[in-house]
């Protein structure tokens, strides 16, 4: 499939690029060279193929979601700027009005 000028500057467009008149005519044969290759894998053969969803063989890498012993709410609130007891300090975010 050969792309024109044309379909270039759309192309371009769409991708907000800017291109000069050299490169609408370097970009229109490299993209025209990629679509000539996807119309090569177009004619072949995949009925015999399984659909993949992957052709890595992925696994589970998250860890078991167990639980642990709580903190004490002295613990909690041990490295905090501000509290009182068990609570948190912190400035009001609505007005008063």
């Amino acid at each position: 499939m050969e792309l024109s000028r044309e379909e270039v500057r759309k192309i371009a467009d769409l991708a907000k690029l800017e291109l000069s008149e050299d490169e609408i005519d370097l970009y229109a044969g490299q993209l025209s060279s990629i679509l000539g290759f996807f119309q090569t894998l177009q004619e072949l053969d995949t009925s015999q193929i399984p659909p993949t969803a992957s052709v890595l063989p992925l696994k589970n890498v998250f860890r078991a979601d167990t639980p642990l012993p709580a903190l004490a709410p002295e613990q909690v609130v041990a490295n905090a700027p501000r509290s009182l007891g068990n609570q948190f300090l912190v400035d009001s975010v609505l007005d008063d009005e």
